[in-house]
Formats: structure tokens, C-alpha cells, sequence
């Protein structure tokens, strides 16, 4: 580690007195002062961001929330939102303001401490810049993107990035300096080559003639496609996998609040398919598909808006918010979709972003029409604790 990464861990460190409490004698005052501050562990927003809330105090500009969230380990993460990046290194005991600007982030993605990549808008600007930095985020820098507009990004590692736009997939292998396009199907409204595919294995979620969604599957990077799940009544969606394991979230119509949706699952790399979750709603429709399936709801209902979704050590979460019951929660299935359950939304807000670094243990982040939090599970989801308010 050198010197600079010392700095910038050692004095918020300082700051929070946690050097003062592992070096206190039991007993002492000095060792009181830090039990209390133990006791107040994750309580509120830990003195940080003032400066932006009160900037937006009284204004007419968004309150602060959280857009996105990106966690290492069970300890180690980062949470961004709309001008911020805050982290914690002590599951979310303390928390360090790591940068404030213009950057408004949407997604944020680190493959170890010190290096990482986002998606952001800068001041009003409708378009996403590619950004990333070096020094753990409180600097970042705008990255050539071959004036394509990308949507999403996934990190493969600090060089390697495959970028997403509304329609067709791009990498670079370089850190940014140049950008190839990856062969997709015509109409392809969303794609995803994973890191363990080695740009080799991906899939392509394209809208059929006539109407409907078809998941197709690539082996060889593009250059030959094969029908892997035909879906009726689609409009778009996200795609999700880990090994051969594949999860595929399709979008119905939405209205009053609502959204209908589908969720797939595969355990064989797409040779057979699940249909999990078939939410049909009053406002947004039936659900895409056909065919009985596992749980006729998502989580957070009524009409409940599908979050993220991700794989942990073989289980699966999906975020969800509903705006009509103004809570926040989500689903979770242990053995690829065989059963499903939903946990009882009590959370306040109507969307939500999830990270899980291991099988039970995971954070969300979730945004209401007051305030936003930070929670923090260790058994799946049944039980939160909040980490930080704003």
C-alpha cells in the first residue's frame, strides 16, 4: 500500500475515533466514549453529505438518493447517488464521503478498492458519460466511448469493458482508449456478455416480428445466434447469469403505477427454461409468456416495479418497489426457481438497487419520496438493519 491509499484510509479513521477505541484501555474513559460511539453504530447519516443537503434545501432541485450500489465483500462497498459517492470498509459502521460534484451517478461498478468505472450525467445533461477513476472515487475522468451512448456497462476487470446502448454491444480491452462492437441480432433491445464468458458465451434479448421477445444465444462472440426462449407479449427487459446458470426478466406494459413482468430461469445455460414469476396487473396488463408459473407476484406489491436482480453463491435476489404501497423489499429463491418466495416488503420507498457479496449477506439502498437509506441483511433479507439515513 503506498503512502496516498495510507492517507486516505488512516484519516477518516482517525476522524472517527476508531484508532482512539482499539488502542483504549477497558475501563478507561477514552474506552466508554468509544463503546458509546459502538452503540451508534449505522444511525443516521454519519455527519456526511451536509453540505450538499443543504445546497438543496428550499430549492427546486431533486432531493439527494441513491442511484446505485457496489459492494467488494460483506464489509467493503460504495453507495452513489445524484452528485455523491460514499463507502464504508466496516460493514457499514462508519462511512466516508469519497466525492461530491457534478456528477449525477447511475451505475457504478468496482472490480477491487482503488480502481473503478460509472455511468453518470453531468449537471443536466440528458446523456451518460463513461467515467472512471483511479484513486478509489474521488476523482474521476470522462472516457472516450466512440460516441456511442451507452446505457450500461459491465466491468471485466480495470481494462476490460463491455458497454451497452439501447440497441448493440461494445468492449474495450484497453481502459477506454479503443472500442470494437460485438455482433448482435437485428432488433436487439438488450444484450449481456459476461465476465466468465470470456466475450465468447452471450445472449441477446430481441423483439420478435410482429410482436414478443426471443432470447438468443451466442457461443463463438457473436458471429452465429441460436433461439433459446421465445416470450409473447414482451417489450424489453435485462438478462442476468453466473456459469450456465441464466435468469431472464421480461417487461410487459405498464399503467397506474404498475408493471407487469415475467421472470425466467435457466439451469442449464438455456436448454430448459422456468417461468418463475408471472405478475399480470390491472394497470400494466397480463404478464409476458405463457404457461403456470412459479409465484403469480414479485416483491414490494401492489403492482410492484421490478429492481436488479443478482446471483450469490447459488442464490437469487430481485429488488422490487411499488409507489401505490410505498415499500421497498424484495424475492429470493435458493434453488434456481424451483420455489420462490417473496419477503414481506416493510421498507419504506418505492425503489430499490441490491448488492449481495455473499449467499445471505447483502445491502439495499432505497429511495422514497422524503429520504433515502441504506440497509444491510445477514439472513437473506428476512431482517434489516439501516446503515445510513439521509
Amino acid at each position: 500500500m503506498n503512502k496516498q491509499q495510507i492517507r486516505s484510509w488512516i484519516i477518516p479513521m482517525l476522524c472517527l475515533g476508531l484508532i482512539v477505541g482499539m488502542w483504549a484501555v477497558p475501563g478507561s474513559p477514552v474506552s466508554k466514549a468509544a463503546a458509546a460511539e459502538a452503540g451508534k453504530c449505522g444511525q443516521g447519516d454519519h455527519g456526511l453529505l451536509s453540505k450538499l443537503k443543504k445546497d438543496r434545501a428550499g430549492a427546486d432541485q431533486d432531493p439527494l438518493k441513491f442511484s446505485d450500489i457496489d459492494f467488494l465483500s460483506t464489509s467493503t462497498g460504495r453507495a452513489a447517488g445524484n452528485g455523491f459517492l460514499i463507502g464504508t470498509s466496516d460493514s457499514g459502521c462508519h462511512w466516508q464521503e469519497i466525492y461530491t460534484g457534478q456528477w449525477q451517478f447511475e451505475q457504478i461498478e468496482f472490480p477491487d478498492n482503488v480502481k473503478g468505472w460509472a455511468l453518470a450525467r453531468a449537471g443536466e445533461s440528458q446523456g451518460f458519460n463513461l467515467i472512471r477513476t483511479k484513486d478509489g472515487g474521488s476523482k474521476w475522468s470522462t472516457v472516450h466511448t466512440a460516441g456511442q451512448s451507452l446505457q450500461r456497462i459491465d466491468v471485466h476487470n480495470t481494462e476490460t469493458v463491455v458497454g451497452y446502448t439501447r440497441n448493440a454491444a461494445f468492449v474495450t480491452k484497453d481502459g477506454g482508449s479503443s472500442w470494437s462492437r460485438i455482433p448482435t441480432p437485428p432488433n436487439t433491445r438488450a444484450a449481456l456478455f459476461p465476465a466468465d464468458g470470456a466475450l465468447k458465451r452471450g445472449w441477446a434479448m430481441t423483439v420478435k416480428p410482429g410482436g414478443g421477445i426471443e432470447l438468443m444465444a451466442t457461443a463463438d462472440g457473436g458471429r452465429h445466434w441460436r433461439e433459446s426462449l421465445a416470450v409473447s407479449g414482451g417489450t424489453g427487459g435485462e438478462i442476468y447469469s453466473s456459469g450456465n446458470r441464466v435468469w431472464v426478466l421480461v417487461r410487459g406494459e405498464s399503467g397506474m403505477s404498475q408493471v407487469s413482468y415475467s421472470l425466467y430461469a435457466s439451469p442449464d445455460d438455456g436448454k430448459t427454461w422456468t417461468r418463475v414469476i408471472a405478475q399480470s396487473t390491472a394497470g400494466g396488463g397480463p404478464a409476458p409468456g405463457s404457461g403456470k408459473a412459479v409465484a403469480e407476484r414479485g416483491p414490494a406489491n401492489p403492482g410492484g416495479h421490478p429492481g436488479n436482480l443478482v446471483i450469490a453463491d447459488g442464490a437469487v435476489y430481485l429488488a422490487g418497489g411499488s409507489p401505490a404501497a410505498g415499500k421497498a423489499g424484495l424475492g429470493r429463491s435458493f434453488n434456481g426457481g424451483k420455489t420462490w418466495n417473496n419477503v414481506p416488503a416493510t421498507l419504506a420507498g418505492f425503489e430499490a438497487k441490491i448488492a449481495f457479496p455473499a449467499k445471505k449477506s447483502g445491502w439495499l439502498a432505497v429511495t422514497n419520496s422524503d429520504d433515502a437509506a441504506i440497509y444491510l441483511t445477514k439472513d437473506g433479507g428476512l431482517s434489516w438493519n439501516i446503515k445510513f439515513d439521509l
